[in-house]
């Protein structure tokens, strides 16, 4: 089996479950590329589940509730059931474990609005929905802690699971327009330009992921915590580490034979971006083969000297 690519979803407002959205139906194609390839799980990271001290959790309750979901329909998400995938969170345990992380099970976790909306605009018929392993963030956010953790369950993708983190590329709650959506739920209405430090950073993060591959990569997106704008589009670090899960999911040198792209993008509240990324694309052993022998046998340009 070869390699199922990682996303990094900007999740965005509550509105994104309901309103019809670039972002949204880009959600959709990858949950049906998904069932396409006979996923065999979906592991995520969320960004608003963290623990204190030096903790991690994986959540392993069997019948998990759902967090409310405000200014959108409730039976959206209400009817929607979710699948906890127990026998996956058992072994993400121990793998994280085995590499140094005081990690444990959370029996009582219920589902926040950051991971189910994405799944149900995946996976709008519940029962089409793969089992489903959702981890917590570290409340120190470190940000290499965070890329260590997809890179210890970076392997899982070679067994068909589907590893995806969902926070935000430009998520400042504090300097968003609010009064659309507290007024009419609207979130859409771009009344003003963002701001230009939400554009630069914006730009930032799609020239990080696209311009980088492999450890390349996971050294971009770090970097990206000490950009000029980070502090104005990230208030808090929370939206920020899922993004750096991903990219230690996708940033093995295995990975450099594969390309990263903005798959599409959502402005909301003026100066909220929520891009949509995936990093490499689904892949046969074959293919991984063939590449391989291709990058090992193909010409390196010999340097020209001038003379003196």
């Amino acid at each position: 089996m070869g390699l199922t690519p990682v996303h990094f979803f900007s999740h965005g407002s509550t509105r994104m479950l309901e309103a019809e959205t670039e972002a949204g139906s880009y959600w959709h194609r990858c949950g049906q590329e998904a069932l396409k390839h006979n996923v065999k799980g979906v592991i995520m990271m969320g960004a608003h589940w963290a623990c204190k001290g030096d903790k991690i959790e994986v959540a392993t309750n069997p019948n998990p509730d759902k967090s409310a979901c405000p200014f959108v329909t409730p039976s959206l998400y209400t009817e929607w059931k979710c699948n906890p995938d127990i026998k996956t969170a058992e072994r993400c345990i121990k793998m994280l474990s085995a590499e140094g992380f005081n990690v444990s099970a959370n029996p009582t976790f219920d589902w926040i609005h950051d991971t189910y909306m994405i799944l149900i605009r995946m996976f709008p018929d519940w029962r089409d929905c793969p089992p489903v392993t959702i981890i917590s963030m570290n409340a120190r956010y470190d940000p290499y802690y965070h890329v260590k953790v997809g890179a210890t369950l970076r392997s899982l993708r070679k067994e068909n699971y589907l590893l995806v983190g969902t926070g935000g590329a430009v998520h400042n709650l504090y300097r968003n327009h609010w009064t659309d959506m507290l007024l009419y739920r609207e979130s859409l209405g771009q009344e003003h330009p963002p701001e230009t430090w939400a554009l630069e950073f914006r730009q930032a993060v799609e020239d990080a992921v696209t311009k980088n591959r492999g450890p390349a990569l996971r050294k971009a997106m770090l970097r990206l915590m000490q950009h000029p704008a980070y502090r104005s589009a990230q208030a808090t670090d929370d939206h920020w580490m899922p993004a750096l899960f991903a990219a230690g999911a996708a940033g093995d040198w295995e990975d450099e034979k594969f390309s990263n792209i903005l798959g599409a993008e959502t402005w909301e509240l003026v100066n909220m971006c929520n891009s949509q990324f995936t990093f490499g694309k689904y892949t046969t052993m074959e293919e991984d083969q063939i590449t391989s022998r291709v990058i090992e046998h193909a010409p390196v340009a010999k340097a020209i000297q001038a003379g003196a």
